[in-house]
């Protein structure tokens, strides 16, 4: 186990590093010019003279390995630049950013595991009955659904028709239901597929022809051994869903106007702030491989059978 940990962690160097790699080249292939940008955000005149000293002042007449590593020293230090737009450090905005949206990814996550296990767990219990018909419709438009179509609607119906919750913002318990639930709704149908298929691909052990043979009650049977191995495959795909959220939620925060680090990335493209665009993706890079690796070390935990190659 420990071995595998270790493993793990290693790996996770060559993956962090192509990250920031490919997040420096990218910003630097994109049209325009970061000191054009910096002027004009500042409200001064882009002249000739005022650019050219303005990218000996950030650097920016450097090869572009020298400002690589440069920005890669500073980086490993939380030092990710100064926004254009607001004068104040990436990384402090980005921090002030996050927790709204690890608030709005840990609500979807409660929503999509209060709805979506119950209902695969019923649903493969009584397969091929009528609340497993409706359980796979309910999948089925749960996962066609655009994100941004079912959270105008719950817009339309719940806050414009019946004004029971409110539409933009951030404040109360409120103003979390409308993007929780728009968030979580094409994963509650995802979840529920995934359970149904795994529980009965369980019930057809042979763990479970001996568990009967001992005269346990199928109650027992589902709740201890069937679900508690049927799980396993879920809670990968929702550590993954996790960091996808976390890093992804940008048009969800977008149609809600939720004050998470979708919006900030959005806001920050629109004003060519390149400095908060380099910094939003190097995070959102990291947190979903912090989240993978989690995942890894928890499934590990879940199933002492998992090894890493080699390991005894």
């Amino acid at each position: 186990m420990g071995w595998f940990i270790v493993k793990r962690l290693t790996s996770l160097i060559p993956i962090l590093f192509g990250i920031s790699l490919i997040t420096f080249i990218l910003l630097h292939l994109t049209p325009g010019d970061p000191a054009i940008a910096y002027l004009r955000a500042s409200h001064i005149p882009p002249t000739d003279e005022a650019v050219a000293a303005l990218r000996v002042e950030l650097g920016l007449d450097k090869p572009l390995y020298a400002q690589y590593v440069e920005w890669l020293g500073k980086a490993v230090q939380l030092d990710l630049g100064m926004s254009y737009l607001s004068k104040k450090s990436v990384w402090d905005e980005i921090m002030l950013h996050f927790f709204p949206t690890v608030q709005l990814t840990f609500a979807s996550c409660i929503l999509i595991v209060v709805i979506s296990l119950p209902i695969g767990m019923i649903s493969a219990i009584f397969k091929g009955k009528l609340v497993d018909q409706l359980s796979r419709i309910i999948a089925f438009v749960s996962v066609s659904m655009p994100a941004f179509w079912f959270g105008f609607l719950l817009i339309y119906f719940l806050s414009v028709k019946l004004d029971l919750f409110p539409v933009l913002g951030r404040g109360t318990f409120a103003h979390l239901v409308l993007p929780s639930l728009t968030l979580s709704f094409a994963y509650i149908g995802t979840y529920t597929r995934l359970l149904r298929a795994s529980m009965l691909e369980n019930l057809n052990e042979p763990f479970v022809m001996y568990a009967r043979a001992r005269g346990l009650r199928g109650r027992l049977i589902v709740s201890r051994h069937v679900l508690k191995k049927s799980l396993l495959p879920v809670l990968t795909g929702l550590g993954m869903s996790f960091g996808n959220m976390l890093s992804g939620v940008v048009i969800v925060e977008t149609v809600f106007a939720w004050p998470g680090m979708g919006q900030l990335f959005v806001t920050s493209i629109l004003n060519r702030d390149y400095p908060m665009i380099q910094g939003c993706l190097l995070f959102m890079g990291v947190i979903f491989v912090v989240c993978n690796l989690l995942v890894d070390i928890a499934y590990s935990f879940l199933d002492p059978r998992i090894r890493w190659e080699g390991e005894k």
